[in-house]
């Protein structure tokens, strides 16, 4: 078969579609043929030599997909040959073919077609996982999104505004944040010219966030902090700001405050088993009923796997960029 590969870590143009060996479905896995890819910022990190993949996984990019099964490894039930699937890897989107552990496996949701479907897998399984399962966000409660035009960030403001929650994002621009108040966003933020933490208490009547989800890391910790309500709940995925800050735990004391940090990818298999599973259950629903939808940018094919890095790191984009085999 034919993959994206990465000979040596470096730009865009480190992205090569060449010939490499066929996958096979392991036990408990299945073989899916890819129709559809998602770039995501791991991705790009992985090119610079960065983020390798985690022990056993596919050496080649991509953490979600779209496709059709296959083969089915040993011990698989509950899924057929045939079947149209998105799936949410630890590596090897950008090929033809990848394997699949059988509990990492959707199937393509009710008015989603094949290709947009990879666009939900990585982000809904992050923002579900982190958001609710470990923040606990719930009804009535106020969200701060960083980066709300990102796919992470335009799937976050519609599962908080699906529960109840009031949604408060911060993004680059009028045009980004235009994008974000359609999607529900309640308080938009202009990181380039707007303290968040003061638009924030202001348009809390001082109180705060009571969960924060945040991409950028070192660089926002202290004001992440100085934005959080009363027992509220940051949770860091990304490290865009950097990975080393100092922090004052008296603030954290006085708040009553708690800090998560997570990564989906290097995760056990049965951790993102039980995600997936908790998907299915919560999100699938509100995407069949549409109060929630996949937000894609722009569609490339694969060979256009450089150009489409060269738009995620110009962050000129709202929502997902996918790739199409």
């Amino acid at each position: 078969m034919h993959a994206i590969t990465i000979e040596q870590p470096g730009g865009p143009e480190a992205l090569v579609w060449a010939e490499v060996p066929d996958p096979v479905a392991g036990e408990g896995e299945v073989l899916v043929e890819v129709v559809a890819s998602a770039v995501n910022r791991a991705d790009v990190l992985q090119r610079q030599g960065f983020y390798d993949p985690p022990p056993g996984a596919s050496p080649h990019p991509g953490l979600e997909c779209s496709g059709r099964i296959v083969e089915l490894g040993p011990g698989v039930s509950g899924w057929a040959v045939g079947d149209e699937v998105c799936a949410l890897l630890s590596g090897g989107g950008y090929a033809q073919r990848v394997a699949v552990p059988a509990g990492q496996l959707l199937p393509v949701p009710e008015g989603v077609d094949l290709v947009t479907a990879a666009a939900l897998p990585e982000v809904v399984a992050t923002v579900w996982s982190n958001v609710f399962m470990v923040a606990g966000l719930r009804p009535g409660e106020t969200l701060l999104v960083h980066g709300g035009s990102s796919g992470i960030g335009t799937m976050a403001i519609q599962l908080g505004k699906a529960v109840g929650a009031r949604v408060a994002v911060t993004a680059g621009g009028k045009e980004k944040l235009a994008r974000c108040a359609e999607l529900g966003a309640d308080v938009l933020i202009d990181y380039r010219e707007q303290d968040f933490v003061e638009e924030l208490r202001s348009a809390t009547g001082g109180a705060g966030a009571d969960v924060i989800l945040d991409i950028m890391g070192a660089k926002y910790l202290a004001r992440n902090l100085d934005a959080l309500a009363t027992n509220g709940r940051l949770a860091v995925i990304g490290l865009q700001g950097g990975v080393k800050a100092e922090l004052d735990l008296r603030t954290l004391l006085a708040k009553r405050a708690a800090i998560t940090a997570t990564s989906l990818r290097a995760r056990p298999l049965e951790e993102k088993a039980a995600i997936v599973a908790a998907v299915r259950e919560h999100v699938w629903p509100l995407i069949a009923a549409g109060r929630v939808h996949p937000v894609v940018h722009a569609t490339y094919p694969i060979a256009q796997a450089p150009e489409a890095h060269r738009v995620l790191e110009a962050s000129t984009h709202v929502g997902k960029l996918l790739l199409t085999l």
